[in-house]
């Protein structure tokens, strides 16, 4: 199944999905400047640095993630799906994922209190960013017993 799927075509994806994401998380630093009207209410002012120091630490295991992916479509695409280093690549996807998740449940009372407060849908986002995560860890730890126990 793996030699169907053409690992360039999953890598420019990955691209896809990383370049507006890091211009996202450089940009978003303007949205938070204390300066900001939208931070001058006091009780978005104590969220301000929790909130975005959550979605920095997700964004670390997230970027790592996706660069462990283009290593496994690079084995892949050498035919090494099945070696140590590929399935050492789709179990470091696994942690990161886990990470990603427990951050984003860590953020989940900030959420709320954004949420409180703006109106925003907050804890909608955070819900669908944990799912994810869990998604992906299930589907690596799929991945992975079965590039380690193929006949199994």
């Amino acid at each position: 199944m793996l030699s169907k799927l053409n690992p360039g075509l999953l890598k420019v994806m990955i691209l896809i999905i990383a370049i507006p994401l890091l211009a996202i998380c450089v940009y978003g630093l303007s949205r938070f400047n204390p300066d900001s009207p939208y931070w001058s209410s006091p009780e978005l002012a104590q969220l301000q640095y929790p909130v975005l120091t959550g979605m920095y630490m997700g964004m670390i295991p997230f970027f790592f993630a996706l660069y462990q992916a283009l290593k496994f479509l690079g084995y892949m695409s050498r035919d090494e799906a099945s070696s140590e280093k590929a399935i050492k690549a789709v179990g470091k996807i696994k942690y990161c994922a886990v990470a990603i998740g427990i951050v984003y449940v860590l953020e989940l009372p900030f959420l709320y209190r954004l949420m409180a407060v703006d109106d925003a849908p907050a804890i909608l986002i955070g819900a669908f960013i944990i799912a994810g995560s869990a998604m992906v860890f299930i589907f690596s730890a799929a991945l992975q017993r079965n590039l380690k126990y193929p006949e199994v």
